[in-house]
């Protein structure tokens, strides 16, 4: 236990959960197990890694690289036929067409002395797309072990609530687990626990630190900053190899490393330019906007309407919901000056980063900067989700029940001006950096 521990940080409620559920190897498990949560929140890592430590027999499958029904059989039967297989017998390929087929087959299979007396798990990654096949798959593998009479659990791993998978008619609940997000001091435990075996732990977790300052507000997503993490600490630990300061001089470091983190800010999500690319501009202390590569600025294929959804969305995340009225409205009355401005405001709305905002602010402002009437139709609504599954837009939520979703826009002002009519005067306007 204490080894599965170092293995996998900060989930440890979740791997007890998961072990309890699991029993002992020859006892009859949960026959469904269903385990969400966003992104990067450990679901996939901590289920292979418990299976691979406790050695007990998996088989685990991608539902995106098996998109069709046959496939994913297929895929499962075969996996399952080379663990009961010995090492020196070459297994046979198995085809399978129907589920009824995979049942029959599956209980073949399962009938090898290896996986006898043992639980057999089934884990189905981005099970979410189980949803967009036969009608009959998703109950059917709720209930494998009541059909197949075997000891299998079905793991199904997903980002969205068990909620959006219930069919209609009803069918065999799963025992339901929630990956949480995890909070700035599990980022700061796990991504220090990276640290370069030539440095010290101390010095590489200062360095997180730094790091987490900078983005947290912006990107949560640990895939991410392991990648910022990796890509910007050869640059934090410049002066340390030059012997210009030691590793207990934060603040030299600090302003040897905060451009590069400024710079790096701009490619959060967007992956713009590549490792090797950035590592050029750190050496060289270019602008990334000056690089022509993977994606420049200067081709950008957005749908008609995504690009206006996308401006009316950075429009929304750097400007108060107060200035909505003065900027897109034609008559909007007397506004009062005043030359109080709170001490929050005296500095450029771009550098305290975007703000969220909800639905009907975005399609309140994409209304008021489109030329022609637009109606909100399944169309837009879908471009909006489009652009969050591309992640120009983050979706972080809802304040409380009554409340809609909430958005963030992760574009740069270098890519809206790409995309945006900037020799229109409420662009130049609502676009300035000191708004």
């Amino acid at each position: 236990m204490a080894h599965l521990e170092n293995l996998v940080l900060c989930r440890e409620s979740q791997v007890s959960t998961l072990q309890s559920v699991f029993g002992e190897r020859q006892h009859f498990s949960f026959p469904s197990i269903f385990i969400y949560g966003h992104t990067a929140s450990g679901k996939t890592y901590v289920t292979q890694t418990l299976l691979k430590t406790l050695e007990l027999p998996h088989v685990f499958v991608n539902c995106v690289e098996c998109f069709t029904l046959r496939l994913l059989l297929e895929q499962i039967l075969n996996k399952l036929n080379h663990l009961s297989s010995s090492e020196d017998a070459c297994p046979t390929h198995i085809t399978c067409e129907t589920f009824n087929d995979f049942v029959c087959l599956f209980k073949q299979v399962t009938k090898a002395e290896s996986l006898k007396d043992q639980t057999v798990y089934i884990v189905l990654d981005k099970a979410e797309y189980l949803r967009d096949m036969e009608a009959n798959l998703l109950p059917g593998f709720l209930r494998l072990q009541e059909l197949t009479d075997r000891n299998v659990t079905v793991i199904l791993l997903s980002e969205i609530v068990w909620e959006k998978f219930r069919p209609n008619t009803g069918c065999f609940e799963p025992f339901v687990l929630y990956f949480p997000d995890y909070s700035i001091g599990n980022l700061q435990k796990i991504l220090s626990h990276d640290h370069p075996p030539e440095y010290s732990a101390d010095f590489y977790a200062a360095y997180i630190n730094i790091l987490l300052g900078v983005f947290y507000t912006v990107c949560r997503d640990l895939k991410e900053l392991r990648h910022l993490a990796v890509l910007n600490f050869p640059k934090y630990c410049e002066p340390v190899v030059k012997g210009e300061a030691s590793e207990r001089d934060t603040r030299k470091l600090w302003r040897n490393v905060e451009p590069h983190l400024k710079k790096a800010m701009q490619t959060v999500y967007l992956r713009e330019i590549s490792s090797s690319q950035w590592e050029k501009i750190q050496k060289d202390d270019t602008d990334p906007g000056q690089l022509k590569g993977l994606s420049a600025y200067t081709h950008v294929e957005l749908p008609y309407y995504s690009k206006f959804i996308l401006i009316a969305a950075y429009l929304a995340s750097y400007n108060p919901a107060r200035t909505d009225k003065r900027f897109f409205l034609k008559h909007h009355g007397k506004i009062k000056k005043t030359n109080f401005l709170k001490k929050h405001e005296k500095t450029s709305n771009h550098l305290l980063g975007p703000k969220p905002f909800p639905l009907d602010r975005l399609l309140a402002i994409l209304y008021s900067i489109v030329d022609s009437r637009v109606a909100a139709t399944a169309n837009i609504f879908s471009q909006i989700t489009s652009l969050v599954t591309l992640q120009l837009l983050t979706l972080v939520g809802h304040d409380d029940q009554l409340d809609g979703p909430k958005y963030k826009c992760t574009v740069s002002l270098d890519f809206i001006r790409a995309i945006a009519r900037l020799n229109d005067p409420i662009f130049q306007v609502a676009c300035s950096p000191w708004n």
